[in-house]
């Protein structure tokens, strides 16, 4: 029960769930479609829902909390826009929050499979795991949905 690799851990899903917020914030207001909107707000509200929790328990162990997403998700976010702007703009942005969504879900499951976090890490952790394991899946089926469709 390493408080080190707590803070590590929870560090990483925090600001890759900060990715996911920021990129759904934007998304939202991009989409002409009221409904796709409304699901982009709700799933960045409930990344921050994800951030702050996590936040809070980096806090608990003595860590400081990550204040930033990544450059990665940065870089995902730009090729969304691009590749919005270019194409079918509710497709792009769905592919690309889909993959953003294979990304943390990845990081949550090598999280939770870590002995080193301290019992309360765990529990946040698999408090949110089945909400991103459903976000996944439920934007995986959007975005197949969608690609059938097109």
């Amino acid at each position: 029960m390493s408080d080190r690799a707590t803070t590590h851990n929870l560090n990483d899903l925090i600001e890759i769930a900060r990715d996911g917020k920021d990129f759904y914030t934007e998304a939202s207001g991009e989409v002409k479609n009221a409904e796709l909107s409304a699901l982009f707000s709700r799933i960045a509200s409930t990344k921050s829902d994800i951030v702050t929790a996590l936040s809070t328990e980096v806090a608990a162990t003595g860590g400081k909390p990550a204040e930033h997403g990544t450059f990665a998700g940065s870089m995902q976010q730009l090729y969304g826009k691009v590749r919005a702007a270019f194409g079918d703009t509710a497709y792009g942005y769905v592919a690309e929050l889909e993959d953003s969504e294979d990304r943390l879900l990845k990081a949550f499951n090598e999280v939770a499979g870590d002995s080193k976090l301290t019992p309360a890490a765990r529990s946040a952790v698999e408090r949110f795991l089945p909400i991103v394991r459903g976000t996944h899946r439920e934007m995986s089926q959007l975005k197949h949905s969608m690609k059938g469709a097109a």
